[in-house]
């Protein structure tokens, strides 16, 4: 029997009415307030809500609020999971510490702006019938009180040490839990300025353990990484579902597949032969074969509703994040040699310049004739023999036809490296190096594009809804800013011409191969507008293509399973076929699905920053050879060259002279000796130091010694000092 709470307290029930009914947070000292306590009342109190927390009344809430056991408290923090097709947001307490499943709660629509996945929002919530109701008084930023760290210890203390970059504070540790000095952990802020702390919630294990550069990011960026039981459940039903009557047979077919050589899926697959049209003379017939994944998952299902939230895979080194359960991402929807597996299949006549003659999209069941690596692919291509060599060969011949259209229309050529981390079975790292770029990967890609420009012009002959890939031409402001920028390698651009990719090509062409080549190249990047999902077309831009679709990985991206769905609905090809709330919510599932692909992007680059960091400190102390790739007013960035990895030189470490900075020309020049960085000059830098946790590198300049002369004759200092005063020369804000 439960003890009477001590005179001048609130009894059980009183308290239990004060939480449900408390219009904000019922926390210790709302009680308190509430009743009237004195001081001398605080320790009983705490006493008696921990008995209701044993006795299973209450449990705390985010904020050390507590809640009805089994209920939801007045006012709390939640996390928006699910968008159903009419248009519901559904959100779920942020944080859940009960053994039950967390409750799912309707936000009652919002007058300004709408919510995306993963957003965080104060809400007020209210019981309805046998559900519940929220409704949103503030959005929360995303989840800044809590902390990823590793620990540190000094003496009987405790530190927690951000594993972001920007994050420069050290937090002492209130409570460590059952972590110690150098775990990884992750923490939630606790207090008020100035003396705020960390106390630890989770303890993620050894920070320089293998797959633990992607469990950071994975945490950091609030990826989720399990299934729950019912998706689980759901797609080991639908992996036994047979193939379906009616599919087209194209077994007899030599269709391939050409990946990397690590692909963790296998989503799409291609064949090409001659066409014997006589009205296509020279012309080609090609097929692109595409996991039929809309099959298996279909609108409305814990499957579609997980992979929604998700929005696309995420790849790391170590690990792919799937958007779909193994049994279909890596098995059952994945296209392997051998196998019979279901598929939706673009059928291309292509003429002999190139051009898209015509198309159709069918479902069939396919039987890979092989699996092939880039590298393989190539090898074989270039040797004229090997086992696939006879299917090989059309594919190629009918890829030259499809490259001479695309150098007629000129897309944006811009040769960046994308970095490869090489590791062994063990997880530690064998290599860091730029992956080699063969007419294998341009090959597939083009034809990726045609499939892609087609699933977008039949939908668009059927007035049928098309999740779009966007790409926007550049902004005014940024193409004043590359002017500028152009100017100060003597480079003319004319901001009236009518702006299209051949323009910057046309820049490139014009520099040839001078050394600040790659960061015009960069800079000409980084004046582009980011790609999104919509359903109103606005062309794609970097492509030069009017119409784009992404249609060819509807594995790993939710967008592509969407532009299935709607060919199934358009064509009769079947089940799992587009529905109407599905078709009236695309713009706000194109939102939310744009702003999950750049989480997954972030993620990615974090981790082989990290991966690239951990590369390298090894090398600390040592003369690395180094490419400027940003210059601001407290000093500039520089990667290593062929590894990658940015790193900052501080402008204290610069010298003892004043030095001058030039927003325009992205430069820092010293007013006594005139010695100057600028963006892209070759130097040769000391690896000061190289933080794996935080991915950050950061460079000196080699002791005696000045950096390597860079182009176009400029100096560079060679002297040591005192920290340097900066004058900032630039643009008016």
């Amino acid at each position: 029997m439960p003890k009477p709470p001590p005179p001048g307290l609130p009894n059980r029930q009183q308290i239990l009415d004060f939480i449900t009914t408390s219009d904000q947070p019922a926390g210790k000292r709302e009680i308190v307030r509430a009743f009237g306590l004195h001081a001398q009342d605080k320790i009983a109190l705490k006493a008696l809500l921990k008995d209701m927390a044993d006795e299973g009344l209450i449990d705390s809430a985010p904020g050390r609020a507590f809640h009805q056991m089994g209920g939801l408290p007045k006012v709390t923090v939640l996390r928006v999971a699910d968008i159903d097709d009419g248009g519901n947001v559904w959100a779920v307490p942020d944080r859940w510490e009960a053994e039950t499943p967390p409750p799912r709660l309707r936000i009652r629509e919002r007058k300004r702006g709408a919510l995306g996945i993963g957003e965080r929002v104060l809400a007020r919530t209210e019981e309805a019938g046998s559900g519940w109701i929220a409704h949103p008084m503030k959005v929360l930023a995303p989840s800044s009180e809590q902390l990823l760290g590793v620990l540190r210890g000094e003496g009987d203390r405790l530190w927690l040490t951000g594993v972001d970059k920007k994050e420069r504070r050290e937090y002492p540790v209130s409570d460590a839990g059952d972590a110690g000095p150098g775990d990884l952990v992750l923490a939630e802020k606790a207090g008020r300025p100035p003396r705020i702390t960390a106390r630890v919630v989770q303890r993620l294990g050894d920070p320089f353990a293998p797959r633990a550069f992607s469990l950071i990011a994975i945490h950091k960026h609030g990826i989720p990484d399990r299934f729950a039981a019912e998706t689980l459940a759901e797609a080991e039903r639908v992996a036994a579902l047979p193939l379906g009557e009616g599919r087209e047979d194209l077994r007899h077919l030599p269709i391939v597949a050409i990946d990397p050589v690590d692909a963790r899926d296998h989503d799409d697959a291609v064949w090409a032969a001659p066409d014997d049209d006589p009205a296509n003379p020279g012309g080609w017939r090609a097929i692109v074969a595409i996991a039929d994944v809309s099959f298996y998952v279909r609108p409305g299902s814990a499957l579609d509703r997980e992979a929604r939230s998700r929005g696309n895979s995420v790849y790391f080194p170590d690990r792919v994040v799937p958007m779909l359960p193994e049994i279909l991402s890596a098995h059952v929807c994945s296209l392997v040699e051998g196998e019979d597996r279901a598929a939706l299949v673009c059928h291309l006549t292509i003429a002999a310049s190139g051009a898209l003659k015509s198309w159709r999209f069918t479902r069939a069941v396919v039987r890979l004739a092989a699996n092939i690596a880039y590298e393989d692919a190539q090898a074989a291509i270039d040797a004229q023999a090997g086992p696939m060599i006879d299917a090989l060969r059309p594919l190629w011949a009918c890829w030259r036809a499809l490259a001479k259209a695309r150098d007629g229309r000129a897309p944006l050529d811009l040769d960046l490296p994308e970095r490869r981390v090489v590791l062994d079975e063990q997880g530690r790292i064998m290599s860091v190096a730029p992956r080699e770029r063969l007419d294998a990967h341009r090959l597939i890609e083009d034809y990726m594009i045609a499939a892609n420009v087609a699933a977008a012009k039949a939908l668009e002959a059927k007035r049928a809804p098309v999740m779009y890939r966007v790409h926007e031409p550049p902004s005014r402001e940024k193409l004043v800013a590359l002017k500028e920028y152009l100017e100060t390698f003597g480079v003319a651009f004319a901001l009236g011409q009518v702006i299209r990719p051949a323009t910057f090509n046309h820049v490139l062409d014009r520099i040839g191969e001078a050394d600040y080549r790659p960061q015009v190249m960069e800079q000409v990047l980084r004046t582009q507008t980011q790609a999104y999902y919509a359903p109103a077309n606005q062309g794609h831009f970097g492509l030069a293509l009017g119409s784009y679709a992404h249609f060819t990985s509807p594995i790993r991206r939710y967008a592509d399973l969407l532009v299935h769905r709607s060919l199934a609905r358009a064509y009769d090809l079947g089940e799992g076929a587009l529905t109407t709330g599905e078709a009236e919510g695309m713009e706000r599932i194109g939102q939310a699905i744009s702003g999950l692909e750049r989480r997954a992007m972030e993620a990615e680059r974090d981790t082989i920053d990290r991966y690239v960091a951990a590369f390298l400190s090894e090398r600390v102390g040592e003369t690395v050879e180094a490419r400027i790739t940003g210059v601001t007013n407290f000093g500039f960035f520089a990667t290593v060259a062929g590894i990658g990895g940015d790193g900052l030189m501080p402008v204290r470490d610069l010298g003892g002279e004043y030095f001058r900075f030039d927003e325009a020309a992205r430069t820092l020049t010293g007013e006594t000796s005139g010695d100057r960085y600028a963006l892209g000059q070759r130097l040769d830098l000391r690896l000061a130091d190289a933080n794996p946790i935080s991915g950050a590198l950061r460079f000196e300049l080699p002791e005696g010694k000045g950096a390597a002369p860079p182009a176009r004759g400029d100096r560079v200092m060679q002297r040591r000092g005192r920290p340097a005063n900066i004058r900032h020369q630039g643009r008016r804000r």
